[in-house]
């Protein structure tokens, strides 16, 4: 099999599986193991398909029930050192030439990875495809983006929460782009992507300085700036299932998108946009205010069934 990564010249990759998938997962064993379920259940799955699942320090023995699993799906046990490690590591244990790196709480329709890669398939200067992301309530999550911008994301983290149509949440969640047609994209969320493996290769995998969240935003940057193109495929479809979590757990959160979202911010901003930098603890400060407000009321969630995404991630890890 010869590809021919843009500006670079053919290499040969001699033939082996097709496809894969790498799972990563941190303390929620019964989610991987309802994802694979999925994955297992398509029938159009290849017969060659590679499964891993990259554990990230698991103490709810996920290792030990996804060993126990008679399908072939092989377990990388490791420290938990981030996403991007974990994701980059979960590539290097496949040898497929398309993979889908997805997040543990993602229940992959059928039809949807043969979809994803008829469409990676058909250009050879794609990097990588998104498919359709739902809620389980069936409310559509955004997931195909546009460039971040330091006004778009400060705008969206001061009103968010309080003002759900405001211009610059509509902006992060291009909205006003159709989400039932294929298009060329910025970005595309890491909670489930099918990636060309020579691209991602190309730019040396997801960069580990991003423990969490934000490394699928700062990927879609640098495989563009490398000539590689990135797709939305609206018929591939999978199911995105942001889970409840405690209020701790959604500060911790809060607390690494505010460390990744700086760190994006200070590698790519340039001009005014740099003056903006030093405003964004104040705008994701107002966030959790407001989000400890809501839940106090028992307004955590939309009147749709759509999680309030906090900014540089469709949904969480």
């Amino acid at each position: 099999m010869t590809v021919t990564a843009p500006g670079g010249s053919p290499t040969d990759r001699a033939p082996g599986p097709s496809l894969a998938v790498v799972f990563v997962t941190h303390d929620t064993r019964d989610e991987v193991l309802a994802a694979l379920d999925t994955v297992a259940a398509d029938p159009e799955r290849p017969t060659d398909l590679e499964v891993v699942v990259v554990d990230a320090g698991s103490r709810d023995g996920t290792v030990a029930a996804v060993r126990a699993r008679a399908d072939g799906t092989r377990v990388l046990a490791l420290a938990n050192t981030g996403f991007g490690r974990g994701a980059n590591a979960g590539v290097r244990a496949t040898s497929a030439r398309f993979v889908l790196v997805a997040n543990a709480d993602v229940r992959v329709q059928p039809g949807a990875l043969q979809r994803l890669a008829a469409a990676l398939a058909a250009e050879d200067d794609v990097a990588g495809v998104g498919p359709q992301v739902r809620y389980p309530s069936g409310a559509l999550q955004a997931s195909a983006r546009r460039e971040l911008d330091a006004a778009t994301v400060l705008g969206h983290a001061a009103l968010g929460r309080l003002w759900l149509e405001n211009p610059w949440t509509r902006r992060y969640h291009a909205r006003d782009l159709p989400s039932d047609v294929p298009r060329e994209v910025s970005w595309l969320s890491g909670c489930a992507l099918l990636l060309r493996r020579e691209a991602l290769e190309s730019v040396g995998g997801f960069d580990p300085g991003y423990f969490l969240y934000v490394e699928d935003v700062d990927l879609g940057d640098r495989l563009r700036a490398a000539g590689w193109r990135l797709r939305y495929e609206p018929a591939a479809v999978v199911e995105h299932r942001v889970g409840a979590s405690t209020s701790r757990a959604r500060l911790t959160a809060l607390r690494h998108h505010a460390v990744s979202l700086d760190r994006y911010l200070a590698r790519r901003l340039r001009g005014a946009g740099r003056l903006l930098r030093p405003l964004l603890p104040v705008a994701l400060a107002a966030w959790a205010v407001v989000t400890a407000l809501s839940e106090r009321r028992g307004a955590a969630r939309s009147t749709t069934g759509e999680r309030l995404e906090v900014p540089g991630r469709s949904g969480s890890r």
